[in-house]
């Protein structure tokens, strides 16, 4: 990864990038964007406005510092990246515009203690961790056929309200062309034109199982804090998306799977809009494999904000061994759900150490439930989750 002689500098910097690495990515993307505004429809500026990305990065610095000699760490980190960046775009010659100026916002922000020593070290650390990135993202382009940044016009042929801050869109080709084919658990990217040449570009996990020709996507409308934090893009497919209009779409990526396609019982459980990839898996196993034994745990605040209660039903009539347990924060005597948080002593039984459990949702739904599992006996081997952002990390930190 980097030579002996850099090492030390980078193993010295890991308790000055705790202390100090949310200065260091603030300064740099300030300095990016002044100097290359139109980076801006590259990344989520909801999340800039947040802090969220800010903090992204820094985690991703600090990791990244923390284990560069632990490459079995590393690597899936890595790949899930690699899958993001190629979903949005990303290019080998952003590389060396990323790299110049996280470089600077070391050095602005550390001042006479980033010495060059320390800096040259960084440019070594960093540039070989750019190159591991170029060469698996140009892979994974070539192995998709797409050019960076390339998208599709996908035509809406249905929006199905799915509860009060989710709705489905179903797309086709507007070419009439095949569909791509992709494995649930993973995601398209959106990119929509917000007017005064301000675009933005967001990942949706895809909501239903392949059927060669269509996709599916479900959208949570995030409301945010402020405007600012309000998410531009949900917000815009909510007010303007209708049958008939026009998406760009990128080819499906991602690299969380469920298990689909054993004849194993599996656990998949969720919360929230985390629903959307369990509800593929789900759909995909009932038309290969409705037999199967499934637990599918959801967690909702109450029976409003729950969606695709349609493909939970459909999927109950045609698998027998299927067995839903529904949780709300907030539960009305009708409903047909039990008061609280998941637990996993309120799920039905299933051979713990031989199964494995898959988990989407929001970082402190998917913590409890990965500490309530490993508690009750499920081998931490046995757990996967589908995480973006800083939560990606976490388990690195």
């Amino acid at each position: 990864m980097i030579s002996a002689a850099s090492r030390p500098y980078i193993d010295a910097s890991v308790p000055v990038l705790r202390e100090h690495g949310l200065a260091v990515t603030t300064t740099f993307y300030r300095n990016m964007f002044a100097e290359l505004p139109e980076l801006t429809n590259l990344f989520n500026m909801g999340n800039q406005a947040s802090g969220v990305q800010q903090q992204s990065l820094a985690s991703a610095v600090f990791a990244y510092a923390a284990n560069i000699g632990n490459p079995v760490a590393l690597g899936p980190v890595v790949n899930r990246i690699v899958h993001k960046h190629v979903s949005v775009g990303i290019r080998a010659e952003h590389y060396p515009i990323v790299g110049r100026h996280l470089l600077g916002a070391i050095a602005e922000t550390l001042g006479d203690a980033a010495t060059p020593p320390l800096l040259a070290a960084w440019e070594e650390a960093y540039n070989s961790l750019a190159s591991l990135f170029i060469q698996a993202e140009k892979d994974l382009y070539a192995s998709a056929k797409v050019e960076p940044g390339q998208t599709r016009p996908m035509r809406v042929t249905r929006v199905t309200r799915e509860s009060d801050d989710v709705v489905s869109v179903r797309m086709a080709p507007a070419d009439d062309g095949a569909v791509p084919e992709f494995k649930a658990g993973q995601y398209v990217s959106v990119k929509v034109d917000l007017g005064a040449g301000v675009s933005q570009t967001r990942q949706y996990s895809l909501s239903d199982a392949a059927d060669g020709a269509t996709l599916r996507i479900s959208v949570k409308r995030e409301a945010g804090a402020d405007a600012a934090t309000a998410g531009q893009v949900s917000n815009w497919i909510h007010a303007n998306v209708k049958e008939g209009s026009v998406l760009q779409v990128s080819h499906p990526f991602g690299d969380f799977a469920p298990d689909t396609e054993s004849n194993e019982p599996v656990v998949l459980l969720s919360a929230g809009v985390g629903i959307t990839p369990m509800i593929a898996a789900l759909n995909r196993i009932a038309s290969i494999n409705p037999q199967r034994y499934v637990i599918f745990g959801f967690a909702a605040r109450d029976a409003a904000h729950h969606p695709h209660k349609l493909d939970l039903a459909m999927a109950k009539a045609a698998m027998p061994n299927l067995q839903v347990v529904t949780f709300y924060e907030t539960v009305e005597e009708s409903a047909q759900a039990k008061a609280g948080r998941m637990q996993a002593s309120q799920l039905p039984p299933w051979p713990r150490s031989e199964t494995d459990v898959f988990m989407c949702g929001p970082l402190p739904f998917m913590k409890e439930q990965w500490l309530g599992l490993v508690g009750a006996g499920v081998p931490v081997t046995r757990l996967h989750r589908e995480v973006f952002g800083p939560d990606l990390l976490d388990h690195l930190l």
